[in-house]
């Protein structure tokens, strides 16, 4: 049977129509109409998915990826940072619009299953993937299944607090791991250290190519808090490969001085897990949402 993956990000949302053997058929994007509140973007999943089942021409099985997840509480969704989706009975709503059983899981989860899959984690027992973007998220895949918790909030480091003095989050706390290592958190760092305002994380990162002193200083802040974030996951999971993804995972830093930076605060005296890219790009968060009736 052949599935629709939706991927529900802050600024857009992407649907697929996916094979058995993991060939994207079909795939369409559409602007998330995040400042017109739920309703509007329930009817851009619901839109989507029935435009997709249309081009498809057969009944398709629906997986969602999202940024949040479904409380184990109340079956409304928690934790997003597209905040007018918090409270809301998203799962529900969609299984009484699209007249069917609809899988729903945090949007890292899907890149975390994804990449497990078929992408670069392929083969290994413990995947920890991570989401470095406008957000900071993970998801855990073992043995190619997808562990989402007891509360639903497996792999969330994002919000464990890094420093209790950092800046406030959206979550309510104050110096989670997700105001330093998201995009938005490195270019606050820049702009607090220089007053200059930059439009990208890769505006900086090139200026720290170019040996600009204060990019480098920030840059080098950034790998120390990635390394000391890291190292509580790797304490915890001792996962057999952590794959990054998300804007933030294209800087090279991360590869070359990354692992070394999480080695310092691991609880042991070596460190073999290796950090490395995704396979599928952009397609993973997609591609994951599909996967979700295989997991």
């Amino acid at each position: 049977m052949l599935r629709i993956g939706i991927d529900l990000g802050g600024t857009k949302t992407e649907g697929v129509v996916m094979n058995a053997a993991g060939d994207m058929l079909l795939r369409e994007r559409r602007t998330t109409p995040a400042a017109d509140g739920y309703d509007a973007i329930l009817s851009t999943l619901v839109d989507l998915t029935t435009d997709l089942e249309k081009q498809a021409g057969v009944s398709c099985r629906v997986g969602i990826g999202t940024p949040g997840a479904i409380s184990s509480r109340t079956g409304r969704l928690k934790n997003s940072n597209t905040t007018c989706l918090n409270g809301q009975p998203l799962l529900e709503d969609l299984q009484q619009r699209l007249a069917r059983p609809v899988r729903i899981a945090n949007d890292a989860n899907c890149f975390a299953l994804s990449e497990a899959r078929d992408g670069a984690g392929r083969g290994a027992a413990v995947v920890f993937g991570v989401i470095l973007g406008t957000g900071v998220g993970g998801g855990i895949v073992v043995h190619g299944k997808l562990l989402q918790g007891a509360q639903h909030i497996a792999g969330e480091w994002g919000h464990n607090v890094l420093e209790t003095d950092g800046p406030p989050c959206y979550c309510g706390k104050r110096g989670c791991v997700e105001t330093f290592l998201s995009g938005p958190g490195i270019i606050r760092a820049y702009f607090a250290a220089s007053g200059e305002t930059v439009s990208s994380a890769a505006e900086i990162v090139a200026r720290a190519d170019a040996a600009d002193r204060v990019a480098m200083a920030v840059l080098e802040s950034y790998l120390d808090r990635f390394g000391r974030a890291l190292s509580v996951v790797v304490n915890i999971l001792d996962p057999d490969v952590i794959v990054l993804g998300g804007g933030m995972s294209n800087i090279n830093a991360l590869y070359a001085h990354g692992r070394g930076r999480v080695a310092r605060h691991v609880t042991n005296d070596e460190l073999r897990t290796p950090i490395i890219r995704n396979v599928h790009g952009d397609s993973s968060g997609v591609r994951g949402a599909a996967q979700l009736w295989d997991s």
